[in-house]
């Protein structure tokens, strides 16, 4: 990966965008200003031509594009494309499942004299990307959704994608079974047919990976987890770098994918980023580095401690040497910049975990109800640690047979792990497990 040129990765957050000449066309502010009008007053009819036939500088209408919204498009593709070698463009969207509808939906776009369409992508992933493929894509569509049993089984991608192929997807790692995926092994086996590898860095964020400086083409985020970490705002953003392997008919869909994405298909679906989610993620993104490496330096002790606990069957968290990713996380999750503070590159495997009380269902149910000081609710990335039973809640609308191919047992408790003292989540661990055993007792 090249060295990054030019300010840090912190600076970046801090800055984004804005910078003190733009302030003081706001009255010297010195963060982002919320512009909560939804439309833009022109000086003439002619500059509001020209800004509308994307002549001229303009955003026009909040939704085709707001100010706001733009400058955290410019802090994300920063932070997207530091040690990049390409330049990065980002589009941000109402949700992150937009975001992933919006990638897929244009990548399917009719495109005459081509093989039938299929995206393939890994069952175990988040419930509602599979659900959105499974359903949307793949029987309200038509479309052929090849699904990957084994995301580090290169074999299983090769046998997987072929000329067909629109779209070659990804979680890493994913949620909620925190499996990783060989991302550059994985992108030169799409880019070999034609293939554009897109992947869904929502856990790990840009503060411990950075696909598009990996091979990858396409970044998506539902910002509203690592990013957003206050719990105020829901966002989603797709970010790419210049000139993706793809062989759509629409060229300058491959030459700037966000930015095409951003001009055309969000102008005209309306699936725009409220400017108040904007503002409120701006505020969060400025810590984001730090945030990231306190959750994952408490992560990781938590699930040592799980991993020793008598009444846990199993943890899973690549951090854990027994992991089957774990060679693979220690190679890739890195937090960002942080051989200046420690003299070496330092590994940091994010906040998420899963864990299965032993007592199956039941234990997990009296696990989760049992907790005190972690939250029950189906969010992650937050400041607040906050744990959930996939099986009845994300993966709910999944059928028995899409759980077990998708990874997801009944058992399973997704934690995720926030800033509050290690000790604390530990001691409220801890006190659950003995609830739920004296109740399987």
């Amino acid at each position: 990966m090249p060295a990054p040129r030019g300010p840090r990765f912190d600076t970046l957050a801090v800055v984004g965008g804005y910078d003190h000449d733009e302030a003081l066309t706001h009255h010297g502010a010195i963060c982002e200003p919320a512009y909560v009008t939804p439309a833009q007053h022109y000086a003439t009819s002619a500059a509001m031509r020209d800004a509308l036939r994307g002549e001229a500088p303009g955003w026009t209408y909040t939704r085709i594009d707001n100010p706001t919204v733009a400058h955290l498009e410019a802090a994300i593709a920063r932070l997207d494309g530091y040690g990049c070698d390409a330049p990065v463009t980002t589009t941000a969207f109402s949700s992150g499942m937009a975001a992933i509808f919006m990638t897929v939906d244009a990548l399917l776009a009719e495109d005459p004299g081509k093989p039938p369409p299929n995206v393939v992508l890994p069952a175990a992933c988040y419930g509602g990307t599979y659900m959105l493929f499974s359903q949307r894509i793949g029987i309200d569509r038509g479309v052929e959704v090849r699904w990957i049993a084994n995301s580090l089984d290169l074999q299983q991608w090769a046998d997987a994608i072929d000329a067909g192929t629109r779209l070659v997807f990804c979680e890493v790692p994913s949620n909620p079974h925190l499996r990783m995926t060989d991302i550059p092994a994985l992108a030169t086996l799409a880019h070999a047919r034609g293939a554009p590898l897109a992947v869904d860095a929502t856990v790990p964020s840009p503060a411990l990976l950075r696909p598009l400086a990996m091979g990858a083409d396409i970044v998506v985020h539902s910002v509203s987890k690592s990013m957003s970490a206050s719990g105020m705002s829901i966002a989603g953003a797709v970010s790419s770098r210049a000139g993706i392997v793809c062989e759509h008919r629409r060229r300058e869909m491959s030459a700037d994918f966000a930015g095409w994405l951003k001009r055309g298909p969000r102008r005209d679906t309306g699936v725009v980023l409220s400017p108040f989610n904007a503002f409120a993620t701006l505020a969060d993104l400025r810590g984001l580095r730090a945030r990231m490496e306190i959750t994952s330096r408490s992560a990781a002790r938590v699930a040592r401690a799980l991993q020793a606990h008598p009444f846990v069957e199993e943890v899973l968290y690549p951090g854990l040497e027994r992991d089957p990713g774990h060679a693979i996380a220690v190679r890739d999750l890195v937090l960002v910049d942080s051989e200046l503070d420690h003299g070496a590159p330092q590994n940091a495997f994010g906040y998420l975990l899963s864990l299965r009380p032993r007592g199956g269902a039941a234990g997990a149910c009296a696990f989760l109800d049992a907790l005190r000081l972690v939250w029950r609710a189906n969010d992650l990335g937050r400041m607040k640690s906050i744990a959930t039973i996939p099986a009845i809640a994300t993966h709910s609308q999944l059928t028995d047979a899409e759980k077990a191919a998708a990874h997801v047992p009944p058992d399973l408790v997704r934690l995720s792990v926030g800033c509050e003292h290690v000790d604390d989540i530990l001691a409220d661990l801890e006190q659950a497990l003995e609830a739920a055993q004296a109740v399987a007792s």
